[in-house]
């Protein structure tokens, strides 16, 4: 009976996340979170305002409504681009829905949930390669985030290079993958990190640490 109960809190409280992530398209009156690695003072929530745009610091407006999260996250990135040596790292994802978005979302929650039966709720598997402890598969829970991997995971060796972590995420539907660059080193000396939360066959590489790095 508690399992099930759980379950159904689970569904009512993931569907609607999962749901707005995937397929979803940006629509005005949606509230996104955007954190840039490199810069944590960019970090902020953005409003698409009735016009169907964000404002960005240092840019300016960026068209958001019609866009779906990914392709949002690479106009971000493009934008800030000229203010870093590099593309800087943007994380995206959407905070809160519109009302009638919202709406339409909880009705769609309450249907999953109730077909959430005694299953377990089972596990994600993430895959570790380079200088950690522990290389291969790692099964974590759901919602386990890459800075608690990183915690539990048995660390990393003596050799690692710990600025340049990568996560490596796959997109089966379109056959691309995205690189997403972690200091940890940087975290460990007390800058905010990024909450990324780990997926099915998402990829961990920590390189090794070059001669004077």
């Amino acid at each position: 009976m508690l399992r099930a109960l759980l379950g159904l809190v689970l569904a009512v409280l993931l569907v609607p996340a999962a749901w707005a992530q995937s397929g979803y398209r940006i629509q005005p009156g949606d509230v996104l979170q955007m954190e840039v690695l490199e810069d944590p003072s960019l970090n902020r929530s953005l409003l698409v305002l009735p016009d169907g745009k964000v404002s960005l610091p240092l840019v300016g407006t960026v068209r958001a409504s019609g866009q779906s999260v990914e392709s949002l996250r690479g106009a971000i990135s493009s934008a800030l681009a000229p203010n870093f040596a590099s593309p800087p790292t943007v994380f995206l994802s959407v905070g809160q829905l519109n009302p009638v978005t919202s709406a339409v979302n909880s009705a769609v929650a309450q249907a999953a949930a109730a077909n959430v039966g005694t299953y377990g709720y089972g596990t994600v598997s993430v895959f570790a390669l380079g200088e950690v402890s522990n290389q291969g598969r790692v099964d974590v829970k759901p919602g386990t985030t890459l800075l608690q991997f990183l915690a539990e995971s048995g660390g990393m060796t003596r050799f690692a290079a710990t600025k340049r972590i990568q996560l490596r995420r796959a997109d089966k539907k379109t056959g691309t993958e995205t690189v997403y660059k972690y200091n940890y080193k940087a975290v460990q000396a007390g800058a905010k990190a990024p909450v990324i939360v780990l997926r099915e066959g998402d990829v961990i590489v920590v390189p090794e640490r070059k001669l004077f790095e």
